[in-house]
């Protein structure tokens, strides 16, 4: 049972802890709540920083979870410009920069992910930028801005979605951009071939250049300031700003000195915790980032980085600290808009999971939807420029239905259509 006299203690200031604190008021919690940010800002929602922030379409405030006045109205204690430093499981405290000691009953770590550094040569000058925190956005929303006035060069290392998304900000203030990745299409092991390239032709109409198959090795500057970009193929490209945008690794450091149980790095890292969030401290939870979740009906364990994750992984870490009975579900999801086209995502179809993709809609019109498919069962499904279907998407993919391709394809054949009755499911 859940007493008023409890301290339940959040360390991390990014939406699952936010979300966390806010539940737990919500739920009817009435002790203490203790939200440590180790950043000076009050908790924030990380999209923006890639879209409508860097874009400038929307201001600063956008990004907030909560008005700042939020925070005193429900009576959460904030610590704002404290890392937390070291974890103590015996006395059940966390110890802040500054020395303080905070006493928790319950423990939810929400201490997300931080941006993977490039490994060579010039990375130190002032020019190399890495995008994770608001800081990062504004400081890279002046450098595009600047960019595109000077007719300037940013090279982006990675094409994943943030790389792509930086990209299409940067193409927005007339920048040049060029993007060095390894694999042979933009977001490889997310969309396997078959739709890695619609993105190369999406960002080469817009200007994008791209250099596939090659790995930056040094970035050459003078003065401090950039030059160029090399890449282990012999080619050099003309830059003033270089983005690092090569993934991220969930922040650990404070779980792993206090022993708590972890995924291997090669198995996407992260805290270990089950399908409620629980660590393998029962008093401690984790959720967002950084939480690697054993998934119920997936049947294995999960470690996703996108806002929806975030968004309702702390809810739930919070509803199963109060003691509830919680078992995390959600089928995966996130989104993304580059240019004119937006996309949402549904599902888990790693690399080798799935044996066809359909694609119902137009392709070429850049509005469609992509089914990935094992046998007949459906994985995931993205709808591009196609929309108010993710709800019947996530449907048939907890389904587990058999569907036939060809319906699946069909426009005329309504999704809905497709699942099962309930006598069937």
């Amino acid at each position: 049972m859940v007493d008023a006299n409890q301290t339940f203690v959040i360390v991390g200031g990014g939406l699952a802890g936010a979300k966390a604190a806010e539940t737990l008021r919500a739920e009817g919690f009435t002790g203490r709540v203790i939200l440590i940010c180790d950043e000076r800002e009050h908790p924030y929602e990380r999209p923006p920083l890639s879209k409508g922030y860097l874009t400038g379409k929307e201001d600063r405030d956008s990004v907030f979870v909560h008005e700042p006045a939020w925070y005193a109205q429900a009576d959460i204690e904030l610590h704002l410009g404290q890392p937390a430093v070291h974890l103590d499981r015996a006395d059940r405290s966390v110890r802040l920069g500054d020395g303080t000691r905070v006493h928790y009953d319950k423990l939810l770590l929400a201490t997300g992910a931080e941006p993977r550094r490039l490994d060579i040569p010039g990375t130190g000058l002032a020019g190399v930028h890495h995008l994770r925190r608001l800081a990062h956005a504004e400081r890279l929303r002046g450098v595009l801005a600047s960019l595109g006035r000077d007719n300037g060069h940013l090279v982006i290392a990675g094409a994943g979605w943030i790389g792509l998304e930086v990209a299409a900000a940067a193409r927005s203030y007339g920048a040049e951009v060029t993007v060095v990745e390894p694999e042979p299409t933009p977001l490889h092991p997310v969309l396997g071939p078959e739709l890695g390239q619609l993105f190369t032709d999406l960002h080469s109409e817009h200007g994008v250049r791209f250099h596939f198959g090659a790995r930056l090795t040094e970035i050459a500057g003078q003065d401090g300031m950039v030059l160029a970009a090399r890449t282990d193929d012999g080619e050099e490209h003309p830059a003033h700003a270089v983005l690092a945008a090569i993934g991220a690794a969930p922040r650990t450091a404070l779980a792993e000195a206090a022993g708590l149980a972890l995924v291997d790095r090669a198995d996407g890292g992260g805290i270990a915790v089950d399908a409620s969030l629980r660590t393998s401290d029962p008093e401690i939870y984790a959720a967002g980032d950084v939480a690697a979740a054993e998934h119920p009906w997936l049947g294995t364990r999960l470690r996703v980085e996108h806002w929806a994750n975030a968004l309702h992984t702390g809810p739930a870490a919070a509803r199963a600290m109060l003691g509830q009975e919680v078992a995390y579900d959600r089928v995966p999801y996130f989104f993304s808009d580059q240019y004119d086209v937006g996309l949402e995502y549904s599902g888990y179809a790693p690399p080798g999971s799935y044996d066809q993709v359909v694609c119902r809609g137009d392709v070429g019109k850049r509005e469609f939807i992509a089914f990935w498919l094992a046998e007949g069962r459906l994985l995931a499904g993205m709808n591009v420029n196609v929309w108010d279907v993710t709800d019947t998407i996530q449907k048939l993919i907890r389904s587990g239905a058999p569907l036939d391709p060809e319906a699946l394809a069909d426009p005329a054949v309504p999704l809905d259509a497709l699942l099962p009755s309930p006598a069937q499911s």
